[in-house]
Order: C-alpha cells, then sequence, then structure tokens
C-alpha cells in the first residue's frame, strides 16, 4: 500500500480534495484534552479509543467522514475503522493542515 492510500484511502472512497466538493461531516478523534484546548468547531468528537463503539453514531449522519487528530496518525487508524464498518472515509490527517484546506 502506497502512502497516498495509507493516508487518504482507496480510490473507491475518494480523496480528501473529493471530499471538501460534498456535503460531508468532520470528524476529531484527539483526547478529550487536546480537543478541549483546540477544535474545528463544526467537528464531531470521538476519540480514537472510542470509535467502535460509535460506528452507529457516524453512520446516522449519512454523509462522507473527513477523519483528523494532531498529526495524522490516528485518523488513519480512525478512517480506517469507519471504512471496515461501510462508511466513506478519508484520513484528513492534523488539525492545523486540515484547517488550512476547509477554511
Amino acid at each position: 500500500m502506497g502512502l497516498f492510500s495509507f493516508l487518504f484511502g482507496s480510490k473507491k472512497n475518494g480523496s480528501l480534495d473529493e471530499f471538501l466538493n460534498q456535503d460531508y461531516i468532520i470528524l476529531d478523534v484527539r483526547t478529550k484534552n487536546e480537543y478541549e484546548t483546540d477544535h474545528i468547531a463544526s467537528a464531531l468528537h470521538i476519540p480514537i479509543n472510542e470509535i467502535k463503539q460509535h460506528i452507529d453514531k457516524v453512520k446516522s449522519h449519512n454523509k462522507p467522514v473527513i477523519v483528523h487528530c494532531q498529526s495524522g496518525v490516528r485518523s488513519a487508524k480512525g478512517a480506517s475503522i469507519l471504512r471496515k464498518h461501510g462508511i466513506k472515509a478519508v484520513n484528513g490527517g492534523g488539525i492545523a493542515s486540515l484547517r488550512k484546506k476547509i477554511s
């Protein structure tokens, strides 16, 4: 698997830029402390270690999901978990780089 595929998912799920042209939700998978320190106002917060327990909550939005964390490592894992549960998800990377892309 190439780095692009690892970071942004398979072609089947699209790229971050493709997601930004759709109606999507942003999922922040950082810890509670990280989220409370700084977060994207519209982001849904589910820490990475709780994501499997909230699959139905994410599915209920019925939208593609851009997952982000601090640097991109946890969000890659989160996006992979969501895709395994049939949710269209992509790794948005770290909060700073994602904030630049969505503003």
